[in-house]
């Protein structure tokens, strides 16, 4: 691709989330969100192979569905109250139906069957992309609605929890892996929304956080399936140490970062008398720990048949810049300490 066109691509999807971030208007959000979309499409498809056209493709026709039943929600609640404010949707029928179509958007279950295999069919970068950049403008519109009963959240994010750690068993692909842990942790942030804005806030960053981290430590090592976790240590041998604490952070074990939002969170729905669901929650993240074990085992504990022939890869100059990839590195596996101060820092 074209350098004046790539550039082209990244600023409008940059734009696309700033005009949704920026307006009160449900239109103005709309053509944002869909300037979001129409950016990253053609980012999907650079690759020329069929794989990643089908990909393009679902991600166009699911996002297509979505984006319909948001404006036709919009127009509904407009013609109701006469008023295009976003704040302003006191129907339970137009603010549910664009909590699922914003949900749609961004994977939630039962709304998610079209992110796995989105991104089976796209690079790293761009599924990384995928799951943190074009999650953030939908997120923002989920929690500018709050619906009056917060019973489509909490089903939502029981089941995107739930469904998140199950759809990872017996998956080899390690794009497929990343998208269902990308649906689990969309789950806590929802379920915890509608009682403590804030720290949804707080779980979302955190996410992005891990997200990069595991992502760029995967591009660096440049594999996509989980028998080629085992050349790590002949790759990049520092990874072999730092990528497993961060797949034990995603998964939410003490005394790495990743605890701090399920703690918190597991504490508030306990605060507002909903221990019950709390049990669930922590239950349904087990399903979500196996496979971070399972890729640690496979990044640690296990040997390639053969040893690579000549200089080892870790001898050579790496091409890429780690500064950025070690700062959240480290932000991921050691910030569980800091949670007093930065509790502080947020409105709770």
């Amino acid at each position: 691709m074209a350098p004046p066109i790539y550039s082209a691509l990244i600023i409008s999807l940059g734009l696309g989330t700033t005009m949704t971030f920026a307006s009160t208007h449900w239109y103005l959000t709309w053509m944002g969100i869909e300037i979001n979309t129409l950016a990253i499409i053609p980012l999907m498809t650079q690759n020329h192979i069929p794989r990643a056209i089908e990909a393009a493709t679902k991600y166009f026709f699911a996002q297509a569905t979505a984006s319909a039943t948001l404006l036709f929600a919009s127009t509904s609640n407009a013609f109701l109250t006469g008023e295009w404010d976003i704040l302003h949707t006191p129907y339970s029928l137009t603010s549910t139906l664009m909590t699922l179509a914003l949900a749609m958007k961004i994977g939630l279950a039962p709304l998610h069957s079209w992110m796995p295999e989105v991104m089976q069919g796209v690079n790293l970068l761009t599924g990384l992309v995928l799951s943190t950049w074009q999650k953030l403008a939908p997120l923002y519109l989920i929690y500018q609605i709050q619906p009056n009963s917060p019973n489509i959240f909490i089903t939502l994010g029981i089941l995107s929890i739930f469904v998140g750690g199950w759809g990872g068993f017996n998956q080899v692909q390690l794009r497929k892996i990343l998208a269902y842990s990308s649906i689990a942790h969309l789950g806590w942030m929802i379920l915890i929304l509608s009682f403590s804005p804030p720290l949804a806030l707080l779980t979302i960053m955190i996410y992005l956080m891990m997200t990069f981290s595991l992502f760029s430590s995967f591009m660096l090592i440049r594999t996509t399936h989980i028998n080629s976790l085992s050349t790590t240590w002949a790759k990049i041998p520092i990874l072999s140490i730092s990528t497993p604490l961060i797949l034990l952070s995603l998964g939410g074990l003490p005394p790495l970062t990743g605890f701090m939002p399920k703690w918190l969170i597991l504490q508030e729905l306990t605060k507002q008398d909903l221990a019950p669901l709390a049990t669930i929650a922590a239950l349904s993240s087990l399903f979500s720990l196996y496979f971070y074990l399972r890729l640690s085992y496979a990044m640690t504990l296990t040997m390639p048949p053969n040893n690579p022939a000549g200089t080892l890869p870790w001898r050579l100059n790496l091409k890429h810049k780690t500064s950025f990839m070690a700062l959240t590195t480290i932000s991921t596996i050691t910030l569980l300490p800091m949670t007093p101060a930065i509790m502080t820092l947020l409105p709770f």
